[in-house]
């Protein structure tokens, strides 16, 4: 029995008896905040012991000394390195072997930037690292809250001496221009969406503003493309995009669109060399919704004073790879020689490479189920590309691909320290069948040992935003396999795993896929004696913590325990609030509620709406009150709605970090203590210890 009585909040008359939550920083709403963080800690107080072991047993497994793998750019290797005790890892530079190695020379190095000092025990985001193309200067952004709300620095590299630049509300965004003096960023508007474009000249004391995007669905960003020569200027919703290019040695000049936004046309543009010539790539969807790839001339015209941009018109671009209705085209690398596709196909990403006068190839792997992404594309002038590749029983490793002959070289992989042998767990692709008979893929991993019984399992699911859950190496989840607990996830509409149409069909009138996909996965799981209800954990955050929510009113019989993450469960009344933080830029995703059909349609699956008296699972929900995302009292509601409702008394838990925001603590050992907690809550809850 928990320790002492859980907080009761109080109800308020009307349609919402807990709104009075939203309050932010009154003292009746931070009363009640210290009062759940003071049951939660009271009722797991006993875990201590097991929460240290924890800890110490994942960081037993990290080298926590460790240096990056030196990434080449101009005249130097630029790489990071971490140390024991120490949250963050720093940033250094030192000259470029002669020998073309990628050996760092600790005795030449230089120290860009020590983010454990600027942190000073507090929280710390590092948002852009930008090295000037001259190679003088570092742009770097802060958020020191979790807000997303970051503060501008410029550090000369020479002299060490640091310039906070005069502006607020910045995305964190900065682009150079290659005049190494122009430096481009992003504005926040009341909404926290980035909406206006700004251009800054080193030593002035003002940025004027360059571009302005008043639709409250789209975003801005600003980047530079692989050539180095152009910038591009993104306008992106959901749905569409609109981008605008300027020559990067031609920083004052104005943007150019490249082409008109067209309701449901989503385009994504760099540049770079086709056959020695300089082109346009344009990933578009305008022949599906799998896009296929464009190329189009990139043409310069002098002019007295500069060099003019002559941007393509779209009935100019050349189909380059065709829409496959089977192939989703998610991503393009360029290089001088080369052009480097990720796609995905059958649920799994697919590297694709078309070297310049060869046919093309894709890469070869040893898996059945894997992660797999261009981690870095280079210099533009390399032969190689570097791919990041893991697997949920791999660790990861980085591959230097040479692009012309396919060949691979793993350069380094990810130490796990102790005894760890990859082959003592065996990683599976297994599908469940939905209602509608859709089949839904299933990741999972377990000791070989574990293989063909019943063991106690962890299920963690997302499904939104087309965001694809790729398998991926945990050393803390190992304490998970080591005591004989499965990890498995599911891959549900909503996500991106299987393409365009997977990730509409769970999205806005068909979001219930979502819900409907997990549960057939969980009784999957238990139905083929994988696992069974009284040994089931589930675990979502943010929209995955929607669906945490959703399907523990729907089916909580079907599981033991859940964990819910900065969850999205009061996503009525947030999408009826147009002036919180990015609701209208969410639209896209879940619907407008304005209007009768859609206002139904989310009300029918709401997991704050929907809460009924039941039983319920064990259930551990965690919020950050600086999140600007995912707003605290979301979690706070649930929680509160929850206690009044449900028929059990199994624990539940609300554990707000006071100082963080969506993603948590930012120090890596912050982080490992948080998952120490929550391994902790699943191991006991299912029995193992």
């Amino acid at each position: 029995m928990p320790p002492l009585s859980p907080p009761l909040a109080q109800q308020h008359a009307g349609a919402d008896p807990y709104a009075w939550l939203q309050a932010r920083d009154t003292p009746e709403v931070m009363a009640y905040l210290e009062a759940e963080n003071h049951y939660q800690q009271a009722c797991l107080a006993h875990q201590a012991p097991l929460r240290d072991a924890l800890f110490e047993q994942i960081k037993g497994r990290i080298l926590e000394t460790d240096l990056s793998l030196p990434s080449p750019w101009g005249p130097y290797l630029y790489y990071t390195r971490t140390t024991a005790g120490d949250e963050y890892a720093r940033h250094y530079r030192c000259p470029r072997p002669a020998d073309g190695s990628n050996q760092a020379d600790e005795q030449a190095e230089t120290l860009l930037l020590d983010p454990n000092a600027l942190a000073a025990g507090g929280f710390l985001s590092l948002g852009a690292f930008s090295i000037s193309p001259d190679h003088q200067r570092l742009a770097y952004s802060l958020d020191t809250s979790g807000d997303e709300d970051y503060a501008l620095y410029v550090k000369d590299l020479a002299s060490g001496a640091v310039t906070a630049l005069p502006f607020d509300d910045c995305d964190g965004s900065m682009t150079w221009a290659n005049d190494s003096q122009t430096l481009f960023f992003g504005e926040l508007d009341e909404t926290h969406r980035p909406w206006r474009l700004r251009r800054y000249t080193l030593g002035d004391t003002d940025a004027p503003t360059v571009f302005e995007e008043p639709d409250g669905r789209v975003f801005l960003h600003c980047y530079r493309t692989s050539s180095e020569q152009q910038l591009v200027l993104l306008l992106n919703s959901k749905t569409t995009c609109e981008a605008w290019v300027l020559d990067a040695n031609t920083p004052l000049a104005d943007f150019t669109c490249l082409a008109p936004r067209q309701e449901g046309h989503e385009y994504f543009p760099d540049h770079g060399m086709l056959e020695g010539q300089w082109r346009w790539f344009i990933r578009s969807n305008q022949d599906g919704i799998n896009f296929a790839l464009y190329q189009a001339p990139a043409e310069h015209v002098p002019r007295p004073d500069q060099w003019q941009l002559l941007v393509p018109r779209p009935d100019q671009w050349q189909l380059l790879v065709p829409h496959r209705d089977a192939v989703m085209l998610e991503d393009l690398s360029l290089n001088a020689s080369a052009f480097t596709l990720s796609l995905r196909e059958g649920g799994l990403p697919i590297i694709e490479v078309h070297p310049e006068g060869q046919p093309a190839y894709r890469v070869q792997l040893p898996d059945a189920a894997y992660s797999l992404y261009v981690q870095d594309s280079l210099e533009f002038t390399s032969p190689c590309v570097r791919l990041r590749y893991e697997a949920l029983n791999r660790p990861a490793q980085v591959r230097q691909l040479a692009l012309a002959t396919g060949a691979q070289t793993v350069l380094k992989q990810t130490p796990v320290l102790g005894t760890f042998d990859a082959d003592d767990y065996v990683s599976e692709r297994l599908w469940a069948t939905a209602p509608d008979g859709t089949q839904v893929p299933i990741s999972l991993v377990r000791r070989r040992a574990d293989h063909g019984r019943s063991v106690p399992l962890y299920l963690y699911g997302y499904g939104a935003y087309g965001e694809s859950l790729d398998p991926w190496f945990s050393h803390a989840r190992l304490s998970l396999l080591e005591r004989g607990v499965a990890f498995a996830i599911a891959h549900v509409r909503g996500g991106g795993e299987l393409g365009e149409a997977w990730y509409r069909a769970g999205k806005q009138a068909h979001k219930q896929n979502t819900f409907d996909d997990f549960i057939a996965c969980a009784e999957h799981l238990i139905n083929t004696g994988v696992t069974t209800a009284e040994r089931l954990a589930i675990s979502g955050g943010s929209a995955g913590g929607l669906l945490i929510g959703a399907v523990l009113n729907l089916r909580p019989e079907l599981f033991r325990c859940a964990i819910a993450e900065v969850p999205f469960v009061d996503v009525l009344n947030t999408m009826l609030d147009p002036d919180l933080p990015l609701t209208v830029t969410e639209y896209d995703e879940w619907g407008n509620p304005q209007e009768p059909e859609v206002y139904a349609r989310i009300k029918a699956y709401a997991p704050y709406e929907n809460v009924k008296a039941q039983a319920y699972p064990a259930l551990l929900v965690v919020a950050g009150y600086n999140d600007s995302r995912v707003q605290y009292w979301e979690a706070a509601k649930w929680v509160a709605r929850l206690r009044t409702h449900k028929t059990d008394d199994n624990l539940l838990l609300l554990k707000t970090e006071m100082g963080a925001g969506h993603g948590g603590m930012s120090g890596r050992y912050q982080g490992l203590r948080d998952v120490a907690l929550e391994y902790g809550f699943v191991l006991e809850s299912l029995g193992v210890v």
